[in-house]
C-alpha cells in the first residue's frame, strides 16, 4: 500500500487518490485530522482523539513500540 503514497508525511497525490478505496480514503482523512502536530505520526492521545478503533489496538499497531504510528501502518493492517 505504500507504494501509493507520495510525499512527505504520507500526503496522497491526486492522481494516486483515485487508485485507493474509499474506506482507505476515509482513513487517510481521518489520520490527517487527528495527527494535530501534523508529523505524520499518531501518538496514543492523537489517536484516542480522533481514531479510537485505533487507539483500541494501539499496541499492537505500534508493534516497535516507537509510541507512534503511521499512515502506512494503519492502512497495511486495513488492507490484510
Amino acid at each position: 500500500m505504500s507504494f501509493i503514497l507520495a510525499g512527505l508525511g504520507g500526503q496522497i497525490t491526486a492522481q494516486a487518490q483515485t487508485q485507493i478505496s474509499a474506506e482507505d480514503k476515509e482513513i487517510v482523512a481521518k489520520f490527517k485530522a487527528a495527527d494535530k502536530n501534523h508529523d505524520g505520526k499518531l501518538t496514543l492521545a492523537e489517536a484516542q482523539a480522533g481514531m479510537p478503533r485505533v487507539a483500541a489496538h494501539f499496541s499492537y499497531i505500534d508493534s516497535e513500540g516507537r509510541g507512534y504510528v503511521t499512515l502506512d501502518q494503519i492502512l497495511a493492517l486495513a488492507n490484510n
